[in-house]
């Protein structure tokens, strides 16, 4: 509680971002959830991608206003994969061209925006880092294996030249959650105790559904 009550109202506007990104990723997978239920096999749904590029652009503002390098690196990576899959989905050349050459470039402008008008906050992210601390490398670590997923995730979506979700990828998600959550009780940082607490949650499911619940025959690897 006495977390809360040091909270100024920019605090609680930055976290009030962090957490409507967050929810969007939480939709995403609530989403992938249901519709995998319904199909009867684990599924990647185009709208599981919208959420992703769109919760993806407000956690990259959330990371900057928050100092953390951590996130802005980790989202950096993912923002052009939910646009890749966009794509094998079909989903992106569907979009007016010119609102794609308006999302496309997002990152990059953003970083530029904060390079111009706020020139010390990299330095200043980087000295406030401790890299030698256990639970800044944990979350590091955790943090990177969220978006290694989507690597992961990708090389497998191309093999097939489809967008799919295999088992792999929430094996990982499992994995690199509980230790973002163990960073985020060191951070004292709510939305990533929240979002990674409760996604966990979605994540063993789909594990268990993919390994219990589905025909052999059934699960992609």
């Amino acid at each position: 509680m006495d977390f809360f009550k040091q909270l100024s109202w920019q605090d609680i506007l930055i976290y009030g971002l962090g957490f409507f990104a967050q929810s969007l990723f939480g939709a995403r997978t609530i989403t992938q959830w249901i519709q995998s239920e319904r199909a009867g096999r684990v599924v990647s749904p185009t709208i599981f991608w919208i959420f992703s590029l769109a919760g993806s652009f407000l956690f990259l503002i959330y990371g900057v206003l928050r100092h953390d390098i951590v996130i802005l690196f980790g989202q950096s990576i993912s923002f052009y994969i939910y646009i890749r899959n966009l794509q094998l989905k079909g989903f992106w050349i569907k979009i007016p061209k010119v609102l794609r050459i308006v999302i496309f470039p997002l990152p990059a402008l953003l970083f530029i925006w904060v390079g111009v008008f706020y020139p010390g906050l990299f330095q200043q992210t980087f000295d406030q880092a401790d890299f030698t601390d256990r639970f800044i490398i944990l979350g590091s670590i955790g943090q990177l294996l969220l978006n290694f997923r989507y690597l992961y995730q990708w090389y497998h979506s191309e093999k097939v030249n489809e967008s799919i979700l295999p088992l792999g990828f929430w094996v990982i998600s499992a994995f690199a959650s509980v230790m973002v959550v163990v960073y985020g009780i060191y951070r004292h940082d709510p939305v990533l105790l929240v979002a990674q607490g409760l996604g966990l949650i979605a994540y063993l499911r789909n594990i268990y559904w993919s390994l219990v619940k589905l025909p052999r025959s059934s699960i992609q690897e």
